[in-house]
């Protein structure tokens, strides 16, 4: 071996084995054979199920104090929600007690005003629970099926309503269900009134113009409306009940070219989701329903008065068609060989009867004097 030569190979003192490429490829190899037989035949699941068990206690007592941290953070936030929420149904309630104590004395006030004003009281309406089970199949109408029809009681024009305010009306009626036309669809109009200040429109479906929403047409351009307006059923077609809301005012367009405004309007009720809606009977086709008994006092005695003097009122009638029946029997009793005029005179001339020890006014006034028909004239025509 030449003397300029170096060896570079390691001395068999320090040879490990194969190569690392080598470990590499088969270490790789096992790996991938180790993961086809798991999925395949699932070799490795007792050796896993096994290794698990054995270190279950040991991860159970590493993993306590992880939790013991997290559940005493978890306490002290659950703790301070349960305050915030305790305080805000506290108030809640406070304010839901006082709406009403209010809402009692205006049921008060309003019973007093109508007994009052004799008006009659107003009817509570009912209704019937129904489920949508589909849309309408017509892409150009805004229509639902429900499962409730004729068998069931439902009506043409029977109003529909769900949780927050007017649904639609009912158009047409099968034998077990029934097709709903709802508020947004052109066909349909309200009557409503707007609760800020009193005044009265009709309201009509406009899906198409502000999208699925309503449009209260014939107003003025000057006319006393905002955005935010709750407009409710008025109750002056004889369907819908007074005071079910049915949209707020959503946008206001006023110009100069028109007399009137386009008002557009969102309704309030889930026109595009409703699950479960109420079908109510038309108010013009409720029975009448008697009012209840007034227990105010002033209401009470102003009843009595009245019937006192409608009983005075039917007495004197009575005792009035009575005088003109004796009157009428009078003349036949008395006798046919005197004359009637004669029959005052002689009543006039006989003394009326006395009892004893009585001193009668009557009897100590003087006769009366003949009539002046009777009297003889003078000549110059006067009575002496």
């Amino acid at each position: 071996m030449p003397l300029g030569t170096l060896d570079r190979t390691a001395p068999p003192l320090f040879n490990q084995g194969p190569s690392a490429l080598s470990k590499l490829i088969l270490f790789s190899a096992l790996a991938v054979f180790l993961m086809v037989a798991d999925a395949r035949f699932h070799l490795v699941q007792p050796i896993r199920s096994v290794i698990g068990t054995v270190l279950y206690p040991a991860q159970w007592l590493a993993l306590k104090p992880v939790q013991m941290v997290l559940g005493g953070t978890k306490y002290f936030d659950d703790l301070q929600t349960a305050q915030r929420s305790e305080a805000q149904a506290r108030k809640a309630l406070a304010s839901q007690a006082e709406r009403a104590s209010q809402a009692d004395a205006m049921a008060q006030d309003n019973a007093r005003l109508r007994s009052l004003l004799e008006l009659r009281q107003t009817t509570i309406t009912p209704g019937r629970a129904a489920e949508v089970l589909y849309d309408a199949a017509d892409p150009y109408s805004r229509k639902i099926i429900i499962d409730q029809g004729q068998t069931q009681g439902i009506v043409p024009g029977s109003p529909v309503i769900d949780a927050d305010g007017v649904l639609g009306q009912v158009t047409l009626v099968s034998a077990f269900t029934s097709e709903v036309t709802l508020v947004i669809d052109r066909d349909l109009s309200i009557p409503v009134q707007n609760t800020r200040t009193g005044a009265r429109s009709v309201a009509f479906g406009d899906a198409t113009a502000h999208g699925a929403g309503m449009e209260l047409r014939f107003m003025g351009a000057n006319a006393d409306l905002r955005e935010g307006d709750l407009l409710a059923t008025s109750g002056v077609d004889g369907v819908y009940p007074a005071g079910v809301p049915v949209a707020r005012i959503d946008r206001i367009e006023r110009r100069a070219d028109s007399a009137f405004a386009r008002i557009y309007c969102m309704p309030l009720a889930t026109v595009s989701g409703a699950r479960y809606v109420l079908v109510l009977a038309p108010v013009g086709q409720q029975g009448a329903r008697p009012p209840a008994p007034s227990t105010d006092p002033l209401a009470v005695t102003k009843k009595k008065e009245k019937e006192k003097a409608d009983k005075a009122k039917t007495d004197g009638k009575s005792k009035g068609k009575a005088d003109k029946s004796d009157k009428a029997e009078k003349p036949a009793d008395q006798p046919a060989d005197k004359p009637a005029d004669k029959a005052p005179e002689a009543a006039a001339q006989k003394p009326a009867p006395q009892k004893p020890g009585a001193h009668s006014a009557t009897a100590a006034k003087p006769a009366p004097k003949p009539a002046a028909s009777a009297a003889p004239k003078s000549i110059e025509g006067r009575a002496p």
